[in-house]
């Protein structure tokens, strides 16, 4: 969701447009699961290559997938909620560390393009403005300035993995040197600082602790 806010204010998407769009799409997700039919997971301390060849042993003729790369040694995976239990077992049985994460339903994965088409069509009405500031996309994890490819990036992320780490290192290489969590708790400078120590990370998390850094 931080994407959406980057774009409120880079100028390319009003508040309103935003928040409207943000309640659609998180229905449309809710919506293109059952209840119970999908999970995600986060495992640790093992390789990308090495996960995406656990997917394709326990997947089954079930949908399975890489949904985020958080950090190294974080990934989380995402699909129908028996893969994803079969998917925690191997790991187990390997010594790794894989825990389910408390979510509704499999973000980021395949599983979620029926949520696209739908996040598409209510998106047909909204105007995207100009990007006065780069901003750095999640399925892509490049620099777009193009506003008209903000709304195909929208909707290909609900169905995509969030290459976070990536993101961030693209933005260390545009000489990004410190960064500002915006909202409660710190896991997001947690990850950076895995990902790139040299960053310096601050949190804002209410009006005071804005106060302090401002």
């Amino acid at each position: 969701l931080g994407e959406y806010s980057a774009l409120v204010a880079s100028g390319a998407l009003s508040f309103s447009d935003a928040v409207q769009t943000v309640r659609l799409r998180g229905r449309f997700m809710q919506e293109a699961v059952p209840v119970g039919e999908g999970a995600m997971a986060a495992i640790f301390g093992m390789e990308r290559e090495e996960i995406e060849k656990l997917c394709e042993e326990v997947s089954s003729g079930e949908v399975l997938s890489l949904a985020n790369f958080n950090c190294p040694g974080q990934i989380v995976i995402a699909g129908h909620s028996k893969a994803v239990e079969r998917a925690i077992g191997k790991v187990m049985q390997s010594g790794k560390k894989a825990i389910l994460l408390p979510v509704s339903a499999p973000f980021h994965s395949p599983l979620m393009k029926p949520a696209g088409s739908r996040l598409e069509e209510a998106m047909a009405g909204i105007s995207i403005g100009d990007l006065k500031v780069p901003v750095v996309t999640n399925v892509e994890a490049e620099v777009n300035t193009f506003r008209e490819k903000v709304k195909p990036l929208l909707v290909a992320q609900v169905s995509s993995p969030v290459r976070w780490e990536e993101s961030m290192r693209r933005m260390v290489r545009e000489g990004v040197e410190q960064v500002l969590e915006i909202g409660p708790g710190k896991v997001l400078s947690g990850l950076m600082k895995r990902i790139d120590s040299r960053i310096e990370t601050k949190n804002i998390e209410d009006l005071e602790t804005f106060k302090k850094i401002s």
